[in-house]
C-alpha cells in the first residue's frame, strides 16, 4: 500500500464520525447495530454502584484503552472502583485487540496454557465460548470494579437507559425483559460489549507499522528481518532507527521479543504482538499497589499477599478438571505460580499528550517504555528489587539479552510504531 492511499484510507474513516446527540458518544459509521450498543455499555456510568463508573475508566481510548489518568500510572498504578475507597490488584490491561485469544486450553506439546482474558487468564471462556464476553461481565459484579451487588441491577439499568430501544433492535423484541431469564439477559451484555471491543474502532491497525507492514507485503519477511539483513527495508513506512528495532525485536540471539510477542497474523491480517500464553518476568513488587492496604474482607492477606496470576486462578479449579486432561493439579497449579498473561504491544505508547505516564507490567511497576526495555535486559546482571514470586521465572528469552543502550533505544522506537493513528 503506497503512503498516499494509506493516508487517503485513514482520512476517509475519519471522515465519517459522528456524533450522535443522544448519549454524546461519537460513533463511526463501521460501527454495526451491535458494536454500538456494545459501545453504549462500556462507556456508561450509570451500570456502576453508585453510578460513577463505566469501563472506560479504566480502559479509555485517548490511553489505548488503558487507564486514563498520569498521576494515578505515576504512583500507584492499580485504578479505584466505584467506591473510590477500594481497587482492584492489577493494572488495568488494554481492552483493545484482544479479539483473536483464544478459548483457554492446554498445549500438551508445549506444556502451557494459551488463551482466555484477564491477567490471570480466569475468564476463560469455557462458559459463552468467547473469551472476551466472559471478561467484559466480570467488572461489573467485581466489589473492588463497578461494584453491582448482582447483575439483575445492570440490567435494570440497561432496561432504563436511552439505548434500551437498540438493544431490543439487536437482541429482539422482548429480550430486555429479564424476568424471563437473567443469565441469557446479563449474558447480551458481555457479547454486544465484546463486538464493540473487536470492531474497527478499537482495532484499526492504522499504526505506522501497519504502513511499514502493508508496504513490505510478506509476513514471513518482516519476520525475518534482523541485524544481518535490516538495511534492506530502510525507506519502507519507517525510521532507520525504528526497521534495526524491529530487527533487534525479531532476532533471537538479541532481543527475542517476537518468541512471545509474535509477529503472526492475526484474524485480521496484521499481528497483534501476543502468543496469548502465560510468563513469570520476575516483576518486583509494587509497593504502591493500594490493595496491599485494603480491609481483611477483600484482601485477608494484607501486605502477605502475594499475586499467584495463572496459578492462582488455576487453584480454584476442581481437580478433576486436571485429572480429565491427564495432569497432576499440584504440580500445574506449582508450574504457573506468579505467571500472567503476554499482553499486545498494540498501542503500547498511545497517550493524549506527550508528558502523560503509562505504567507497563501487570501491576503497573515500570513506568515507561524504556523501563521496562532495560529491566528486561538487565534484569539477572544489575541490581533490582527481587521478584513478587521467584519460582517459574522466565529466564530463557529475558534478563541478560546484552543489549546496549542504542540498542534499547532502537527496541523502544520499534514500540512506538504501533501506536495507532498514524498520518504519513
Amino acid at each position: 500500500m503506497s503512503h498516499l492511499k494509506f493516508a487517503i484510507g485513514f482520512l476517509a474513516l475519519y471522515s465519517v464520525i459522528c456524533l450522535i446527540g443522544a448519549s454524546g458518544i461519537t460513533y463511526a459509521e463501521e460501527l454495526i447495530p451491535i458494536e454500538q450498543l456494545g459501545k453504549e455499555l462500556f462507556f456508561d456510568e450509570n451500570l456502576s454502584t453508585p453510578p460513577v463508573q463505566s469501563c472506560a475508566a479504566c480502559h479509555a481510548p485517548e490511553a489505548g484503552f488503558t487507564g486514563p489518568d498520569s498521576y494515578i500510572n505515576a504512583t500507584q498504578a492499580i485504578y479505584p472502583g466505584a467506591v473510590h475507597t477500594r481497587a482492584g490488584n492489577r493494572k488495568p490491561p488494554t481492552a483493545a485487540y484482544g479479539g483473536d485469544s483464544p478459548v483457554m486450553y492446554y498445549d500438551e506439546i508445549e506444556g502451557l496454557w494459551i488463551g482466555g482474558m484477564f491477567w490471570d487468564g480466569r475468564a476463560t471462556g469455557w462458559t459463552l465460548g468467547d473469551p472476551l464476553a466472559e471478561q467484559a461481565l466480570g467488572p461489573f459484579l467485581n466489589p473492588l470494579e463497578q461494584n453491582s451487588p448482582v447483575a439483575r441491577l445492570v440490567l435494570i439499568r440497561v432496561a432504563n437507559s436511552h439505548y434500551a430501544g437498540l438493544f431490543e433492535e439487536v437482541w429482539g423484541p422482548g429480550s430486555l425483559d429479564f424476568k424471563k431469564d437473567i443469565a441469557k439477559t446479563y449474558e447480551r451484555i458481555g457479547r454486544s460489549i465484546a463486538a464493540y471491543e473487536r470492531s474497527v474502532e478499537v482495532n484499526p491497525f492504522s499504526s505506522k507499522f501497519d504502513l511499514f507492514w502493508d508496504n513490505v507485503g510478506d509476513e514471513a519477511t518482516v519476520k525475518a528481518i534482523n541485524m544481518s539483513n535490516w538495511e534492506d527495508y530502510k525507506g519502507q513506512g519507517l525510521e532507520d532507527n525504528e526497521v534495526r528495532g524491529l530487527a533487534l525485536f525479531n532476532d533471537e540471539t538479541k532481543g527475542k521479543c517476537s518468541l512471545c510477542h509474535v509477529l503472526d497474523s492475526s484474524s485480521s491480517g496484521y499481528p497483534v504482538f501476543t502468543d496469548f500464553t502465560y510468563d513469570n518476568l520476575g516483576i518486583p513488587k509494587n509497593l504502591l499497589n493500594p490493595f496491599y492496604s485494603l480491609p481483611k474482607k477483600w484482601n485477608p492477606d494484607g501486605w502477605d499477599w502475594i499475586d499467584s496470576g495463572l496459578g492462582g486462578f488455576l487453584a480454584t479449579l476442581d481437580e478433576s478438571f486436571f485429572i480429565s486432561l491427564g495432569l497432576d493439579m499440584t504440580a500445574n497449579v506449582n508450574e504457573n505460580h506468579g505467571k500472567h498473561k503476554v499482553p499486545t504491544l498494540r498501542n503500547v505508547d498511545k497517550r493524549p499528550y506527550t508528558e502523560f505516564v503509562k505504567s507497563y507490567g501487570h501491576n503497573g511497576y515500570f513506568k515507561s517504555l524504556e523501563a521496562i526495555t532495560h529491566f528486561y535486559n538487565t534484569r539477572d546482571v544489575e541490581v533490582w528489587p527481587p521478584p513478587e514470586v521467584a519460582e517459574n521465572i522466565n529466564t530463557d528469552e529475558l534478563g541478560n539479552l546484552g543489549l546496549t543502550p542504542e540498542e534499547e533505544a532502537a527496541v523502544v522506537a520499534f514500540m512506538r510504531t504501533l501506536t495507532d493513528g498514524y498520518i504519513p
